[in-house]
This record gives C-alpha cells, sequence and structure tokens, in this order.
C-alpha cells in the first residue's frame, strides 16, 4: 500500500511534536512510515521549519497548495475556524487526496474515499497542534470525461 500525507500545523511546531503525530496517524491507519509516496501542505507553511525538518528527515519532497486548490477538494471534515486563518475549509485532508493524485500525475484530487485517516489531531507537550491526514493512493481510477460512462 503507497499512502500520501496531508500535514498542518500552528505557527513554530516543533518537529518532535510533529514526528509524534504522524507516528500516532500511521499507526491508526495500519501504515509504515516507508509506505508514504506524497506529503503536502498550504503553501503558508512552505517556511515552516517543523514541517520541512520532517519532509527532510524522510527525505520526502513536500507539495505545497495554495488555499484555492485545497479549498476546492471536498473533504470529510471542514472547518469554519481552519478557513479563517488560511483560506480553505481544510488543509490536512484536501492536501493529502491532492498530492496522493498528483502520485498519479492527476491533478483532480483523490476522492474523499481514499482517506485511510482523516484530519487526526495532536496536541503536543509544547502546547502547539498537528494534524496529518493519510490518503491511500495506490488504487484508485481516475475518471476522465470519455470513461465516465459506463
Amino acid at each position: 500500500m503507497k499512502v500520501a500525507v496531508g500535514l498542518g500545523c500552528d505557527r513554530g511546531t516543533p518537529l518532535a511534536t510533529l514526528q509524534h503525530a504522524l507516528g500516532a496517524a500511521l499507526a491508526q491507519a495500519g501504515a509504515h512510515v516507508e509506505q508514504v509516496v506524497a506529503a503536502a501542505s498550504i503553501t503558508l507553511k512552505a517556511d515552516e521549519p517543523g514541517l520541512l525538518a520532517l519532509a527532510a528527515e524522510h527525505g520526502w519532497t513536500m507539495a505545497f497548495y495554495a488555499p484555492t486548490q485545497l479549498a476546492g477538494v471536498q473533504v470529510p471534515n471542514p472547518s469554519e475556524t481552519v478557513r479563517r486563518y488560511t483560506g480553505t475549509p481544510s488543509v490536512s485532508e484536501a492536501a493529502a487526496l491532492l498530492a496522493g493524485a498528483r502520485v498519479f500525475g492527476h491533478e483532480q484530487a483523490l476522492p474523499m474515499t481514499a482517506l485511510l485517516v482523516e484530519k487526526f489531531k495532536h496536541r503536543g507537550a509544547d502546547g502547539r497542534n498537528a494534524t496529518v491526514s493519510i490518503a491511500r493512493c495506490d488504487s484508485f481510477l481516475f475518471l476522465t470525461p470519455e470513461r465516465s460512462t459506463p
């Protein structure tokens, strides 16, 4: 199984908090870090030291999506609070679905049913919050206009 990880966090969230959140979410999905083939977040976090350190630790190239791209993805747990702060109702879920689709060379997000872990929230001992979503990205067909009819 291959998975894509969507990540969100408070400003200044330490690497240790992100590592713990990722490990717990992967365990919930029954997945291992070696199965992660894509990782993503929002462009607002493109300079977030903890996220960049997490990606470097695992050898991932992080994808960062604009709020408008993320807002166009249907997710099971949209949040008006997240929208107020970021311009999109979802960061981690939408990022996981977009990153998983990109593995296949598609710009259209994976369907919500690809989410193995929806919006896993972790508050670290440091008081910082991290959110992780995990999408399975190895068994989905993409419907193109010519394939959408039976």
